[in-house]
């Protein structure tokens, strides 16, 4: 069974020493992927959403494009995962720009993990439009895949026209995969229909619910005209006041249920210090075996 490891935003600080240290016990520990939650600007109070609370400007969130440039630098293995990216409060050429910069970086190492987003307030602060970010990131997804692989694009949307205009240097990866991060049935129909995978909400369980939308994303793609068996789907299980029997049991009701990956969260666990992260990863891997 693979796992991959969430990188613990809102509590690993800002030492590069330390952040350095994290990503390479990850990868020496065997973890295949290394993702990471995007937020660029945070609220006095919480606000837009209930989970929120872990969102104030009381918690650091490291840019995730300018941090994997960095960790591509000193790793070999490890696939970094954005997970996700709040792609429709970004401009979409810079973003398929910086994933392409990455992807040559880590030798294609790279999965765009990719949302919707859930804070208004913060799109208003960005200057983007809140009320049409599901239609504008299905053009962007088709914008970004032809900028990755054509040497010249001529495109006409709603929302980008570029004629005659591309990308070089261009991704290893061609496309790079696009994963979608996705909670209500219409994203994760989305994902299905154009995805290479679903990133499934880290606040779920493997219970009839979620059974019931891995349906859904099957059936869709199918409907597509895809193979479900060709499209990832990956869940996660938290560490919390647990140990590795019951991490290993989750993550086996989360395969039963459809999950192709799982990725293992230290995060919103009650650890106060890096190195319980840090014992927690070992413990899986070891029990993982």
């Amino acid at each position: 069974m693979d796992f991959g490891i969430s990188f613990p935003q809102t509590q690993i600080g800002n030492d590069p020493a330390v952040i350095r240290n994290f990503v390479e016990t990850a990868e020496k520990l065997g973890f295949e992927r290394l993702t990471l939650v995007d937020h660029i600007l945070g609220a006095k109070d919480a606000r837009d959403a209930p989970w929120a609370v872990h969102y104030t400007i009381e918690y650091g969130f490291h840019e995730p494009m300018t941090l994997f440039a960095w960790i591509a630098g000193f790793t070999k293995t490890i696939r970094l995962v954005t997970a996700n990216v709040v792609l429709p409060q970004r401009q979409t050429e810079l973003v398929a720009k910086q994933a392409a910069e990455i992807d040559i970086l880590t030798g294609g190492r790279l999965d765009l993990g990719i949302g919707v987003g859930w804070s208004k307030s913060e799109f208003e602060a960005l200057g983007m439009n809140f009320a049409n970010r599901g239609e504008r990131i299905e053009e962007q997804v088709d914008l970004m895949r032809r900028l990755w692989t054509d040497e010249l694009v001529e495109f006409e949307g709603r929302w980008h026209n570029i004629s005659d205009m591309g990308m070089n240097p261009r991704p290893i990866q061609r496309p790079i995969p696009i994963w979608f991060g996705a909670v209500a049935a219409v994203a994760v129909k989305r994902a299905a229909r154009i995805g290479d995978g679903w990133l499934m909400s880290p606040r779920t369980k493997p219970d009839d619910e979620m059974k019931r939308l891995v349906e859904t994303f099957h059936e869709t793609a199918q409907a597509a005209g895809r193979d479900p068996a060709e499209l990832g789907i990956d869940a996660t299980v938290f560490a919390e006041d647990r140990g590795p029997n019951e991490w290993l049991s989750e993550a086996q009701a989360w395969r039963d249920i459809g999950a192709t990956s799982v990725t293992f969260r230290t995060s919103e666990s009650g650890f106060t210090h890096i190195d319980q992260h840090l014992d927690a990863m070992a413990k899986l891997a070891e029990a993982a075996g």
